[in-house]
């Protein structure tokens, strides 16, 4: 089948947890996770939980385990502490998880960053994707920027899809 064919195929509605790592922001200040619950929201995806966890190993761990033990639950979308800085340890945790890792995912993005957004400076984020449990996770750096760049170009137009693939 070809990716059309495939995208035919895929679920219309996805079924997402997002998850803001931050140490600061709350509900009413975290512009990244309200922004990643509304595009998922407005293109006709449904978002079961929405949490905020601090830069803790302990905590992305533990939000993560119950996402991907929550069989409604098809994808994940981290925001934040995908930087350079020692309290940046979201992709850490992640990838010791990952039983596939979807390099193209954080390629793409950073291309996309340098070109249409920050420049040089896109070296400096490590987003990336994998699946974990037979559930999506894409993990994006925490500035509603970069959640709307990803979400717009990269996540929504290949979350349905990504599933599909998942459920093959």
């Amino acid at each position: 089948m070809s990716v059309l064919e495939h995208r035919e195929e895929a679920p219309k509605a996805v079924c997402c947890m997002v998850v803001t790592v931050s140490d600061t922001r709350t509900k009413e200040t975290d512009k990244s996770g309200q922004a990643m619950k509304q595009l998922l929201e407005c293109t006709g995806h449904q978002v079961l939980e929405w949490k905020i966890v601090k830069d803790e190993k302990s905590q992305i761990e533990q939000v993560l385990y119950a996402g991907v033990e929550n069989p409604q639950i098809d994808a994940i979308l981290f925001n934040g502490g995908t930087g350079i800085c020692k309290r940046d340890v979201t992709i850490e945790t992640l990838r010791r998880h990952f039983e596939k890792e979807m390099p193209g995912f954080g390629e793409i993005f950073r291309f996309l960053s340098y070109t249409e957004d920050i420049g040089s400076a896109a070296i400096l984020s490590r987003a990336t994707a994998g699946v974990v449990n037979g559930t999506i996770i894409y993990a994006t750096p925490g500035s509603t920027g970069a959640v709307k760049l990803a979400m717009e170009k990269l996540i929504l137009p290949e979350l349905p899809h990504s599933v599909y693939e998942l459920r093959k």
